[in-house]
């Protein structure tokens, strides 16, 4: 009995293992079907588990036929959006923008006390009336839509941020339900969405929103924009917390003109030396040093060179576009990125809180704006010679070669969509908004 009993245990196997081995077979079939016909992506297309290691190791040839995928927009950012499209203001007081004018952009959160400074202190800069402001909001805040609606020194243009996290309350690529909490929630990590960085922390949106922003901005000014796309000179770019001299604008036209002559190397102009705490040095010589992020201008060869970075900006894990910019972006340039400016400033920093903060219940930076700038005479009147000679800043202090960010921009929503941003304007491509 017992020796007829093995063949029977060992055909029992056999058969068991033949069945392991069909259902297997016949599950990868499955999986490869539901792949070609892309269910997967229908599913959940805003899923990290969905992309790939690198998804866009192809970026530079978009396919016009490929789908940006956009976030499913709200009532609020559809109706900013088409507010994007609005003429210009105050064209009745100035029908005639002057032919070489240098478009002015001001980007902005959500700080009052700080833009009402910045307003003023634009009201009184010489030639201001001959330009363009371009207001860049990151987010919708109903005070600094008024103030910048009451502007009447210039004719202005207003943008809003569609895709601003500040816009999506309960959805990416504001909070979402199912998001990730990060490291010091462990019961909240599992089952849910979002990538951590390289520190374990999951992804903020009023963090993410500053990179965000900068990178929306400068690829609507650049390629969006009717007012500014066709434009290849020179644009300049400050913040809401940046005091701007009477100096400033006749300083930045100078400047712009010398840059090709005094410094055919430099990227760009700066309104202020690099060091946020210095006012220049005084000295009779112009100065070529590291680019700053006060008061910068470059023209659109520069901004092509950057946009074709996108996938660095976008993949680097560090939420500040600027601390992006110097480590990552400007190094793969293959030569020092230099900035040419005056030896006194014309643009001062002069904000405590940062740019987000201060508005929110127990994140709260108090600061009410007031300020005494000492504007002197030198200030209020062009201070660059140009038969100045240039001294060139070497070896300054910045970001080495093994610095991979401070984190906070890990997850791979965040970076499918800046590398959107790059594509918006480049060509027709297909939208999805899920």
């Amino acid at each position: 009995m017992a020796m007829n009993q093995k063949p029977r245990l060992k055909d029992s196997a056999l058969r068991r293992f033949k069945l392991v081995i069909l259902v297997t077979l016949l599950g990868f079939l499955l999986f490869m079907i539901l792949m070609e016909t892309n269910l997967f992506q229908n599913f959940a297309p805003w899923s990290s588990d969905n992309i790939r290691e690198d998804p866009y190791a192809g970026f530079g040839r978009f396919d016009s036929n490929d789908e940006l995928k956009l976030p499913k927009q709200t009532e609020l950012s559809i109706r900013l959006e088409k507010r994007n499209r609005l003429p210009l203001r105050n064209l009745d007081l100035y029908p005639n923008i002057a032919k070489d004018h240098i478009p002015i952009v001001l980007y902005v959160h959500n700080r009052p006390q700080y833009l009402r400074v910045v307003i003023d202190s634009l009201s009184k800069v010489t030639g201001i009336s001959e330009t363009l402001l371009i207001v860049s909001h990151d987010g919708y805040f109903e005070e600094m839509d008024k103030l910048v609606q009451n502007i009447r020194f210039c004719s202005v243009k207003q943008i809003f941020a569609p895709y601003s996290p500040h816009l999506f309350p309960d959805s990416f690529p504001g909070v979402s339900p199912t998001d990730c909490m990060g490291k010091h929630y462990p019961m909240l990590t599992t089952n849910c969405r979002g990538n951590p960085d390289q520190y374990g922390n999951h992804r903020l949106p009023k963090i993410v929103s500053l990179k965000h922003h900068w990178w929306w901005m400068m690829n609507t000014v650049w390629d969006g924009l009717e007012e500014t796309r066709g434009l290849s000179g020179h644009i300049l770019f400050i913040e809401e917390d940046h005091f701007i001299l009477p100096n400033a604008y006749r300083n930045l036209q100078l400047l712009v003109s010398l840059k090709p002559k005094k410094c055919p190397e430099c990227y760009s102009v700066n309104l202020a030396p690099s060091d946020v705490k210095s006012r220049g040095e005084g000295n009779n010589f112009l100065v070529a040093e590291r680019m700053g992020n006060i008061g910068y201008a470059f023209n659109r060869s520069v901004w092509k060179k950057i946009h074709k970075k996108a996938k660095e900006f976008c993949f680097f894990d560090e939420y500040n576009w600027d601390i992006t910019m110097w480590a990552t972006v400007f190094p793969s340039f293959g030569s020092p990125v230099y900035s040419l400016r005056g030896p006194w400033t014309s643009a001062i920093h002069f904000g405590k809180c940062g740019l987000h903060q201060g508005q929110d219940e127990g994140d709260v930076c108090i600061d009410n704006g007031l300020l005494n700038i000492d504007v002197k005479d030198i200030d209020k009147v062009v201070n660059i010679n140009s038969e100045w000679p240039v001294e060139v800043f070497r070896g300054q202090p910045g970001y080495g070669a093994g610095f991979r960010g401070w984190g906070g921009w890990g997850d791979e929503r965040d970076r499918q969509l800046c590398l959107n941003f790059a594509q918006m304007y480049r060509s027709t491509p297909n939208i999805s908004r899920s």
